[in-house]
């Protein structure tokens, strides 16, 4: 039986175990064989894209080399889950400071959020608190409008390549983002209504 077939056998803990006696790369590669596909959905899930989903599965088994050694992991598959969400979070959280280091871009993304005036808090709400109440609003979203809105305002995709990476026609980007923006002005308008959470 070949070392790697035994690696097969082992338990995830029993990986692990030996992954910090040895440091040997491949008892991680065996749990990235098991776990890649529940990792790249929960980065899917937060980032909306699937090759930026995939550059992060990638990242977090880097990680995991030295985190495995650095922490004693009883339950790998939860613990695993939040190190995933984790790591999608903070990317989402640098996106979110490239825009704000982007007047034109955070200049777009606030006028869409520029709320009517009866509602009288245009003015009293701080530019943070409004670009959070944007990225929850941006949760809210169809697929579609999260994917297409999040990619040309967070990641600075042009058209064509928001069309590349989706599968989607130039009309459809552009119907998505035009739905995804009256939308947002809607949830935000909503969300902050007398009355309203």
């Amino acid at each position: 039986m070949s070392r790697i077939t035994a690696y097969k056998m082992l338990a995830d803990a029993e990986l692990i175990s030996k992954y910090k006696q040895t440091s040997d790369n491949r008892l991680v590669g065996e749990l990235y064989e098991r776990y890649m596909h529940l990792v790249y959905g929960v980065c899917l899930k937060y980032l909306g894209n699937a090759e930026d989903s995939r550059d992060a599965t990638i990242e977090i088994f880097e990680k995991l080399l030295e985190d495995l050694k650095k922490h004693d992991v009883e339950h790998f598959k939860s613990w695993l889950y939040s190190v995933a969400k984790n790591h999608c979070l903070m990317k989402f959280r640098k996106d979110k400071l490239r825009v704000e280091n982007h007047p034109e871009l955070q200049q777009e993304l606030i006028s869409v959020m520029e709320w009517d005036e009866n509602v009288h808090l245009i003015g009293v709400v701080s530019k943070e608190e409004k670009l959070e109440n944007m990225e929850a609003a941006i949760q809210q979203l169809s697929y579609n409008q999260k994917q297409c809105i999040e990619l040309f305002y967070l990641k600075d995709r042009s058209y064509q390549e928001i069309m590349s990476e989706t599968g989607f026609d130039f009309g459809q980007v552009k119907s998505f983002i035009q739905n995804g923006k009256r939308n947002l002005k809607l949830i935000l308008t909503r969300k902050n209504e007398p009355g309203q959470e």
